[in-house]
Order: C-alpha cells, then sequence, then structure tokens
C-alpha cells in the first residue's frame, strides 16, 4: 500500500460528504483510541492567540493636546502619580501604564482621546 501524502489525505476528505467525515471520525477513535476532534478543538485557541498579536502593551502618552488640566487629572486617577509627577507627565510625555492588556489599554486610550490627548500603543 503506498503512502498518501497529506494533500492527498485532505482532498480525499474535502470530496467527502458530512455522515462520511463523521463515520471516519468514529473509525479514527476506535482504530487509535483518539478522538481528532478534540485535538482539532485544543489546538484552535493556541492558533488563534498567536495572530492577535501581543497580549500586553504599554500605554504611551505622546501629547496632551488643549485640555491639558483633564489629562492631568486622569492621568492621577489612572496612575495614582501626585500632582507634579502627573503634569511633569503631561507636559513630555512617556509611558502612563505598562504591561496593561489589549482591551484594558484600548479603554485607557479612548479615555485620553476623549480628554483630547494623543495616546499610543507599543
Amino acid at each position: 500500500m503506498a503512502k498518501l501524502s497529506t494533500k492527498e489525505i485532505i482532498d480525499s476528505i474535502s470530496e467527502m460528504t458530512i455522515l462520511e467525515v463523521k463515520e471516519l471520525v468514529d473509525a479514527m477513535k476506535e482504530a487509535f483510541g483518539v478522538d481528532p476532534s478534540a485535538v482539532a478543538v485544543a489546538a484552535a485557541p493556541v492558533a488563534a492567540a498567536e495572530e492577535e498579536g501581543p497580549s500586553t502593551v504599554n500605554v504611551v502618552l505622546t501629547a496632551a493636546g488643549a485640555n491639558k488640566i483633564a489629562v492631568i487629572k486622569l492621568v492621577r486617577d489612572i496612575t495614582g502619580l501626585g500632582l507634579k509627577e502627573a503634569k511633569d507627565l503631561a507636559d513630555n510625555g512617556g509611558n502612563v501604564k505598562e504591561n496593561v492588556s489589549a482591551d484594558e489599554a484600548a479603554e485607557l486610550k479612548a479615555k485620553f482621546e476623549e480628554a483630547g490627548a494623543t495616546i499610543e500603543l507599543k
């Protein structure tokens, strides 16, 4: 019996009906003692996580904009910095928060942009 290539196997499966594929999966379970659908389901989240990009980012203030007082207040609320440190950050820019989740970073960016600041996520 000749060994089939992966492409030949995939081509054969793509020509099957849903019922035939189910019968193939059942036969594989019986022959190998492994559920191939469990392997496919377990591999999918790993692949999705790799495609999403970095899981944590830095929120960097690049410009405070015209409403600097609102930005200073927001920096103080988010970071817990004192007034002088928050003002220095608003004046000079820099990291507001480091290693935050992408979702939290997007929320912070929206808040800063609402206050008139320019934010980068790195």
